[in-house]
């Protein structure tokens, strides 16, 4: 046992000497229902216990850490380069991020956690997880989810953080947008409520302090290119056309290019966003700005390997999942990570 700790600590020096840490990289990633394996009377989760339809036991629970593992470690490893922050959907409470951040290969970068139990039924909710030497986190809050037309809609919180990067002032937002279930059409109106709602955050914040720079991500359950992203969060799609006080989707190019982050029907969507201030796409002299990723066109990036995709079958090409109705695939996720860069 000694000489296996001893060999962990000389790989978690090995790496956090190895790794660069700009430009500075943020993620959001949906998890794909990443319960741990105890049921808890409070939520529905029977679903994912060893008793449950899935047989979720804890041999599958570890080859889904493994699997996270494995992709918060290469999308560090490519570019050396560790996020500095990270945004996470479906995760069912804070001992499955504690996990995740101890592996081994993520140890290292000495993540922090930001998690709040929300509302939603089912128990998954959204997370952050921060390097604390490069954002420094002066506070955070789970903002309630608002319908005003369905006073008692229960979903996941908007979770909020602020704080600086190189003394420049943060504020990011995480959330897991209301499904589609129902149909787009008919379930529109409420992910359009969320979009307004975390406008109106980003629209405060930058009243008080206009300089904080605003990143807001998470599964949409929309395209960039959908009202509830266009309309609702304001979120334009070409950075030349930004005024002070726009914010900038920049993964419209990427939808329009056919790319996507997850796929229904052999047609690809990026429900998945990162939207930004245009302070912070646009910068200024000495300020940190949104970059282009090396040798890319776009200001968005998709993180799609080939050990995360579907080799054969139904839905080969698509994101190999951890399930297909109860059947285990011992994937990673429905859904491919993004990120972006911003730098000096």
């Amino acid at each position: 046992m000694k000489k296996r700790l001893t060999c962990t600590l000389l790989l978690a020096l090995l790496i956090a000497a190895t790794f660069a840490q700009k430009p500075y990289k943020v993620m959001f990633y949906n998890l794909e229902n990443f319960f741990d394996t105890i049921n808890d009377p409070e939520v529905r989760d029977d679903e994912f216990t060893p008793e449950g339809p899935k047989a979720w036991n804890s041999a599958k629970y570890y080859k889904k850490l493994g699997n996270m593992e494995r992709v918060l470690f290469d999308i560090a490893a490519f570019d050396r380069n560790y996020p500095a922050v990270i945004g996470v959907s479906e995760v069912e409470n804070r001992s499955v991020l504690e996990d995740i951040v101890a592996t081994p290969r993520l140890a290292p970068a000495n993540y922090r956690i930001v998690h709040y139990d929300s509302p939603e039924a089912r128990g998954v909710d959204v997370a952050f997880m921060y390097r604390p030497d490069v954002f420094k986190l002066e506070g955070s809050y789970p903002v309630k989810t608002v319908v005003p037309t369905l006073p008692n809609f229960k979903t996941r919180d908007i979770l909020t953080m602020w704080g600086t990067i190189e003394n420049e002032p943060f504020y990011f937002m995480v959330a897991h947008w209301p499904s589609r279930l129902g149909g787009k059409e008919a379930s529109e109106f409420k992910r359009i409520a969320v979009g307004e709602q975390m406008r109106r955050l980003a629209d405060s914040v930058l009243r008080i302090n206009p300089a904080t720079k605003i990143v807001a991500m998470g599964d949409f359950n929309d395209d960039p290119t959908d009202p509830s992203i266009a309309r609702g969060l304001g979120a334009k799609g070409k950075i030349n056309e930004l005024q002070p006080g726009d914010m900038y989707a920049p993964f419209t190019d990427m939808l329009k290019a056919g790319l996507g982050t997850l796929a229904y029907g052999d047609a690809w969507n990026i429900f998945d966003n990162i939207v930004v201030s245009e302070n912070l796409a646009t910068g200024s002299e000495g300020a940190l700005k949104l970059q282009r990723a090396p040798k890319s066109k776009y200001y968005g990036n998709i993180f799609k390997q080939h050990y995360m995709v579907q080799k054969e079958g139904q839905y080969r090409g698509y994101p190999l999942r951890t399930y297909v109705g109860n059947n285990f695939q011992g994937g990673y996720s429905d859904h491919f990570p993004v990120y972006i860069y911003f730098a000096k």
